[in-house]
C-alpha cells in the first residue's frame, strides 16, 4: 500500500525540489499541496495524508498553531516533517511531536534517511488491495493496481487490465462502484477508471486518456462532470509542474 503525503510550502522552488526527490519512492503518492497554514489545514482535513511536509519559513508559529488545531478534528495526527533554512524552529518542532526536521536546501540523503526510518517505524501492510470476482465456485482475485478501467455492457462488467487481459464478471458496474478503493472514479454510465493511469482530460471531446504501455480513450458524460472536475483539481495539485 502507498503512503500519501501533502506539502505545505510557499516557495515554488523548494516544493518542486522536494517533489522531485520523493518521485524516487514508488510507494509515496502526493495527495495535495498548499502554500500557507490556512490552506494546509484544509488540505490535511480534506485528503487526510499519512505524512505532511511543512516549510516553516518565517511563519513557523502559524504552522505550530495549525498542528494544535488539527488535534480538534483528527483522531490521530499525520506524520509531520518540518524544514527551514535555520534551526530556529527545531525546538518547537520537537515539542510539537514532529517526526523529523530538515535544514534547507533539501538534501537527497536527508530525505532518504527519513523515508527509510518512516518505513521502518510505520510499515504499511504489504498485501495488495484486491477485488474478488465470484462465479459459482470459482473465485478470481484481481490486484486493483493492475486494473486500468471497468466497462459495463448490460449486466456484464469487463475489467481491462494493464497486461492487456480482459476479465469479465456477470454483475453490473454499480455493484463494483462502492467496493473499489479510492482512486477509481465513475465517469460514465458504462465506465469506471483508475485515476492513477490518467494522462489527459479533454473537455472539448469529453475524453479521458489512460496511458500504460498503450493509450486508451474513455468518454465521460455530463452526468459525471463534477467527478471529472474533482479529478482534474487533484491531478493539477499533485503535478510537479503546470503548463499554462
Amino acid at each position: 500500500m502507498d503512503y500519501t503525503y501533502a506539502i505545505i510550502d510557499s516557495s515554488a522552488a523548494s516544493k518542486l525540489q522536494l517533489q522531485l526527490y520523493l518521485q524516487e519512492y514508488d510507494d509515496f503518492v502526493c495527495a495535495g499541496v498548499a502554500t500557507n497554514a490556512s490552506e494546509g489545514l484544509n488540505t490535511i482535513l480534506k485528503f487526510t495524508p499519512d505524512m505532511v511536509l511543512i516549510n516553516l519559513g518565517e511563519d513557523g508559529m502559524d504552522y505550530f498553531q495549525m498542528v494544535t488545531e488539527l488535534n480538534q478534528y483528527m483522531p490521530s495526527l499525520p506524520i509531520i516533517i518540518g524544514y527551514s533554512k535555520t534551526k530556529k524552529y527545531a525546538y518547537n518542532a520537537i515539542k510539537s511531536g514532529f517526526f523529523d526536521y530538515w535544514i534547507l536546501p533539501h538534501n537527497e540523503f536527508d530525505v532518504r534517511k527519513t523515508i527509510m526510518r518512516l518505513r521502518k517505524l510505520h510499515p504499511k501492510h504489504n498485501m495488495p488491495s484486491t477485488i474478488c470476482l465470484k462465479s459459482y465456485n470459482d473465485y478470481r482475485y484481481l490486484d486493483t493496481k493492475d486494473i486500468l478501467y471497468l466497462k459495463s455492457d448490460n449486466n456484464t462488467t469487463d475489467f481491462y487490465m494493464r497486461d492487456g487481459n480482459v476479465v469479465s464478471a456477470f454483475k453490473t458496474l454499480k455493484s463494483f462502484e462502492d467496493s473499489l478503493p479510492q482512486g477509481f472514479i465513475r465517469i460514465h454510465q458504462s465506465y469506471i477508471l483508475n485515476s492513477r493511469y490518467v494522462s489527459r482530460i479533454n473537455y472539448g471531446k469529453s475524453i479521458c486518456t489512460l496511458n500504460h504501455d498503450r493509450e486508451e480513450e474513455l468518454p465521460f458524460s455530463k452526468t459525471y462532470k463534477d467527478k471529472i472536475d474533482a479529478l482534474k483539481e487533484l491531478l493539477s495539485k499533485t503535478a510537479v509542474k503546470a503548463i499554462n
